[in-house]
């Protein structure tokens, strides 16, 4: 079974949410039967992979562990810099040794479903322990926020505060009603995107991935963005429409990012709940690390910094070939002179409202874009010879 991927897991998502919404209809928690659900699925993605098995039970142990261990050494040593950074690496861990022997080896050492969207999860409860954000740790809630089936393979990749407080209401039962049938039409429309849209661009792409020459390479590059639109946005979708069925309602990933002004709107629109992510996680601390030690002159010098940091983490995070860390680069440098330019030109201040200046900027910021994914697809490395 492949988890929003087949039809053989709809026809079980069907079956199996009829007492979620039983319970939601008798205004009844849903989240004592979310895990059993959660669990299902899982097992039986995964159930031909007794190793995988066994990393993802010892994962989210460690990571629960982990977790209570620095509850309890934030409280004693107040905020003690070495012991977060510390635990943030400890927790990192078995993402990084899975993403390097998987490089380096062809082994997926410590591997699982879902390992890298879990880390992320893992990594913001900790930097909100040090942050005194968050005091407790529920190791049922804990566990339900790892494991949640619909996001567990790519996503959307939720908060735990926001989480928990899903997981713990109760909705009335006409809102409860409301939201199972605006999730069970997020759940179509994503079929639609991914299982018709996505797969009728796909039969071109691999198709064109074998011609050679200019003209093949463009059409490449502009249906391959396409297609990992529909696809990722579709997956995204119905992810999204099968958590309001349980109760959860979890954050959209996409808001039509091909209408994106500019580079920095795209990543308000792509992908959002990664980018904003970093965006909280990585680019708002570094920056304010760097204010407080005075690392550079100018503001404009430490965002476009931050930037290029932010987007290289980025790439990696997506994985070590050189294709992802060149995709995360050229985003980076995208940003950074997107930034300069806005605060720099006269130009752009002058006539940014105007019409004429949007379209130009919309229809620049799409090729770009569209280049970019050329890049992340690996056909550019490829062309150009690079291993």
């Amino acid at each position: 079974m492949s988890i929003l991927g087949d039809f053989y897991f709809f026809g079980w998502l069907a079956l199996l949410a009829i007492p979620a919404v039983l319970l939601g209809i008798l205004e009844k928690p849903i989240k004592y039967y979310l895990p059993i659900v959660s669990i299902f699925f899982i097992w039986h993605a995964i159930e031909d992979n007794k190793t995988a098995l066994m990393y993802l039970v010892g994962y989210c142990l460690w990571q629960m562990l982990l977790i209570k261990a620095y509850l309890i050494l934030n409280k004693k040593f107040e905020r003690n810099a070495y012991i977060y950074y510390a635990a943030l690496m400890l927790s990192l861990a078995p993402l990084v040794i899975y993403k390097l022997a998987h490089f380096y080896l062809g082994e997926s050492w410590l591997g699982f479903l879902g390992i890298s969207y879990m880390t992320f999860k893992s990594v913001q409860i900790i930097i909100e322990i040090y942050d005194r954000i968050i005091k407790e740790l529920n190791v049922f809630e804990f566990f339900n926020f790892l494991i949640f089936f619909p996001a567990i393979v790519s996503g959307p990749i939720d908060r735990s505060r926001r989480f928990s407080e899903d997981f713990n209401n109760i909705l009335p039962r006409e809102q409860y009603l409301e939201m199972v049938g605006e999730g069970l039409f997020k759940i179509l429309l994503g079929m639609f995107y991914k299982m018709v849209m996505a797969a009728s661009i796909y039969q071109s792409v691999v198709w064109l991935g074998e011609e050679d020459g200019v003209k093949a390479a463009l059409i490449y590059m502009y249906s391959y963005g396409i297609y990992l639109f529909f696809d990722f946005a579709g997956y995204s979708l119905m992810a999204v429409g099968a958590a309001y069925l349980f109760g959860i309602k979890a954050p959209d990933n996409f808001n039509k990012p091909f209408i994106s002004l500019d580079v920095k709107e795209f990543w308000d629109r792509w992908h959002i709940t990664l980018s904003h992510w970093l965006r909280d996680f990585l680019f708002s601390r570094l920056m304010m690390k760097a204010i407080k030690g005075k690392w550079f002159k100018s503001k404009l010098t430490m965002s476009t910094v931050g930037f290029m940091v932010n987007m290289t983490v980025m790439g990696l995070w997506h994985g070590l070939d050189i294709y992802y860390i060149i995709y995360g680069v050229y985003h980076g440098i995208l940003l950074s002179l997107t930034e300069i330019y806005q605060k720099k030109s006269k130009f752009h201040k002058k006539h940014k409202k105007e019409t004429w200046y949007k379209t130009v900027s919309w229809f620049i910021t799409f090729n770009l874009v569209m280049f970019g994914f050329f890049i992340f697809s690996g056909r550019l490395t490829k062309i150009l010879g690079i291993v």
